[in-house]
């Protein structure tokens, strides 16, 4: 990005017109506290219209005031967007000449060299009437309607050499000018009519966009002078919307369309037609009603967890081992030194009290683990039948021989 400075020349002070500070305290109000630096952007915008089309180093000192900002914050966004003009620019017109690949091949190079001839040798330099300037700048954003400039806020396509010169003449003579397409385009509508949204129909006739004078004597207040033009009493009284009114139009267009549609009656069906509808529909109802009703081959659905849950059954319980000798409860995969004192203190002391266990007494003592649905997991019932029967299992062999002290599962 080439560096952009402020003007060595610059007028000793700025401020908004009455007018325009009430917009700004308004627009400033939108944000919450300690967020005002966020309306930077549209009050600098508004600086630069009031200011002849350009902002002034005592206009970003003014702005910065406004918004309780230091100077340099309010100097980078200005210096940085390219849509703020440092400097003095045509006092009727600053005409940004798109450069940019498709403009080019589409003869923006021509619309140059007329800026050349009849504005200024180089850019940023004022006519000799200080009425217009011009720049080359990067893509405005209208590709399909190249080539195109933009004349402070509005945009004007599909330029010719020939429509380019009347521009700027109208211009001059501060004749009414119409933004947009310049060859009698639709906006950026295909040059051969519409090819698509086919049916709505466009009534608009090309009444759209509006003409208007373009002067920069009332940038301020966001219109040109001469403009008669009303936009509804928002911020932007006085800008044209030529985009926004076609809108409402189709919009309104195909609302009425539906209407009509909807308001249109039914036609009624002939006497003839009505009765055999009527007897076609009796007769279906009594096949219906004959024919018998197919069995249900869907499955039951499974009952909720709630009502699925087991009932628990205590189990037969002891106060003592039998014989004061209680079995090495450990030999259960899955059961440690804690688990085994818990069991104890539960009853049990006995692979063949775990062995007699059922759906209810598993459940009994399942509610009363610290972890519950280890029994099954870890398969208590069939290690317990196996030991109580005075066999071992692959796991008591390993406890035996000392390879397993405690059973990891259990922490």
């Amino acid at each position: 990005m080439a560096v952009r400075r402020l003007a060595a020349e610059q007028p000793e002070s700025f401020e908004f017109t009455e007018k325009n500070l009430a917009w700004a305290k308004k627009l400033i109000d939108r944000y919450p506290a300690g967020r005002q630096a966020s309306a930077v952007i549209p009050l600098l915008w508004r600086a630069q219209e009031q200011n002849d089309g350009w902002v002034s180093e005592p206009a970003v000192r003014y702005i910065a005031e406004l918004l309780d900002m230091p100077n340099i914050r309010v100097l980078e966004v200005a210096t940085f967007y390219t849509m703020f003009q440092l400097q003095p620019v045509g006092k009727k017109a600053h005409i940004q000449v798109c450069g940019t690949t498709p403009c080019q091949l589409r003869g923006s190079e021509d619309l140059i060299k007329i800026c050349k001839s009849r504005i200024a040798k180089h850019m940023h330099e004022i006519s000799e009437d200080g009425m217009f300037s011009w720049e080359e700048v990067e893509c405005l954003g209208a590709c399909v309607n190249a080539p195109m400039v933009q004349i402070f806020k509005d945009t004007y396509e599909d330029l010719t050499e020939d429509s380019f010169n009347k521009l700027i003449d109208d211009i001059a003579a501060g004749k009414e000018v119409t933004p947009g397409p310049q060859n009698g385009r639709r906006f950026a509508m295909a040059e051969g009519g519409q090819t698509s949204l086919t049916e709505i129909d466009d009534d608009t006739k090309g009444t759209l966009p509006l003409p208007h004078v373009v002067d920069g004597s009332e940038k301020a207040s966001h219109h040109f002078a001469g403009a008669a033009i009303n936009t509804g009493g928002n911020d932007y009284d006085g800008v044209p919307t030529p985009a926004e009114d076609a809108v409402a139009k189709v919009v309104a267009a195909h609302a009425a369309k539906s209407a009509k549609k909807d308001e249109a009656p039914a036609p009624a069906p002939t006497p003839k037609k009505a009765a055999a509808k009527t007897a076609d529909k009796v007769e279906k109802a009594a096949k219906k009603a004959d024919e018998p009703k197919p069995v249900s081959k869907a499955k039951p659905k499974a009952a909720p967890a709630e009502t699925a849950e087991v009932a628990e059954k205590e189990p037969a319980l002891l106060k003592k081992a039998r014989g004061g000798k209680p079995d090495d409860l450990k030999k259960l995969k899955g059961v440690g030194p804690k688990l085994e004192a818990t069991l104890n203190q539960l009853g049990f002391f006995h692979f063949d009290q775990v062995a007699a266990w059922g759906a209810e007494e598993i459940a009994w003592v399942d509610s009363r683990l610290k972890f519950k649905g280890r029994i099954e997991r870890d398969g208590w019932i069939d290690q317990a039948k196996i030991l109580a029967s005075g066999e071992d299992t692959e796991f008591s062999k390993r406890v035996e021989a000392g390879e397993v002290a405690s059973s990891k599962s259990e922490d």
